[in-house]
């Protein structure tokens, strides 16, 4: 039977979207509460529209910029507007509801080649994680062949296509040794408990989830896979994208939002006070998922882009499918503020 119809049969009596409502609900009640209060007073500021996943983890940076008011310490107002998928985060930014959004390099990269540029924000540098079980003994890309793999997402996955790669280079052809089933990550981590599956390769923090509950581990990281080959292993392939055009004509706005997140950034490494308050926009996890999640985003937190690291991201894009001749150029990708 499909893997993925096992697992959907198995799992339609416990579903797993309490937490993600409760969030959504904070989210907004969040949002509304501080536009028609304190922002009210701020007309003289400019003001920056972001959509955000209510679940997503760059929520959590942005509602602290709200909370602590970095945003206006920064000469500016964000105003975020909460949805409930990715598609409608990206509704969103292309129909200019909002300012700007939380996408993959790899959608940016897809955008530049419809002719509809984005300058790139970098958010984080979290690609994802290659898990199993303690006892496993899985602990290299050889140690794969013939083994059960759970990829999040499809073929075109960046963990998935690097972690290929990267096996190519030492004789490996994983689609071809290894039984691979695609589907979403929630599905993959009840197959891997049920041990239906012997490896996921699954998104960051699906994967700090399961190492928080115990009994789980990464069996190598995405980062040893970027060092294979011969890639900086801090590459933000996430980032904050806006409208090309709209970005060039307020700059000095978008350097405020950089400014506010590095704030942010440096709040959130440095008191873990602030995450007690973040707790309910992560769901309400116990402590050991409470503590996996937080040190997985802190870890993602990348450094700042340099010509060499763009280089590196034009070879992930390469890597990845993306037309050599028609990359985003690098003053695409932000920088830091001027």
């Amino acid at each position: 039977m499909n893997l993925q119809k096992t697992i959907i049969r198995r799992c339609r009596r416990k579903p797993d979207r309490t937490w993600r409502i409760r969030a959504f609900l904070i989210a907004v009640l969040f949002g509304s509460g501080i536009a028609s209060g304190n922002e009210a007073g701020d007309s003289s500021l400019p003001v920056l529209t972001v959509s955000v996943l209510q679940f997503g983890t760059a929520h959590w940076e942005l509602d602290h910029v709200k909370h602590q008011q970095l945003d206006r310490q920064n000469g500016y107002r964000l105003i975020l507007k909460p949805v409930a998928n990715l598609p409608a985060s990206r509704l969103a930014v292309t129909s200019g509801s909002a300012d700007g959004a939380v996408a993959d390099l790899l959608w940016a990269q897809a955008r530049f080649e419809a002719g509809v540029p984005y300058l790139y924000l970098p958010f984080s540098a979290q690609i994802g994680d290659i898990v199993v079980a303690d006892d496993s003994p899985i602990n290299s890309v050889a140690d794969l062949m013939g083994k059960r793999i759970g990829v999040a997402g499809g073929p075109d996955s960046k963990g998935w296509i690097l972690l290929q790669k990267v096996a190519a280079q030492q004789g490996l052809d994983l689609a071809e040794t290894a039984e691979v089933q695609f589907a979403a990550p929630p599905l993959l981590s009840q197959a891997l408990k049920r041990e239906q599956l012997d490896v996921i390769v699954t998104y960051w923090h699906f994967a700090a989830r399961l190492k928080g509950e115990g009994g789980w581990r990464s069996a190598f990281g995405m980062a040893d896979l970027l060092r294979a080959m011969d890639l900086d292993s801090n590459l933000p392939v996430l980032g904050y994208v806006f409208p090309a055009d709209w970005a060039a004509d307020n700059r000095s706005l978008i350097d405020h939002f950089a400014r506010s997140l590095s704030d942010a950034k440096t709040g959130l490494a440095g008191h873990s006070a602030y995450w007690q308050r973040l707790r309910p926009l992560m769901g309400n996890p116990e402590t050991g998922v409470f503590e996996a999640l937080k040190k997985g985003f802190l870890v993602g937190t990348p450094s700042l882009l340099t010509d060499k690291r763009i280089e590196d991201l034009h070879r992930l894009l390469e890597l990845t499918g993306a037309d050599a001749g028609h990359l985003m150029p690098a003053e695409l990708f932000y920088r830091g503020p001027r």
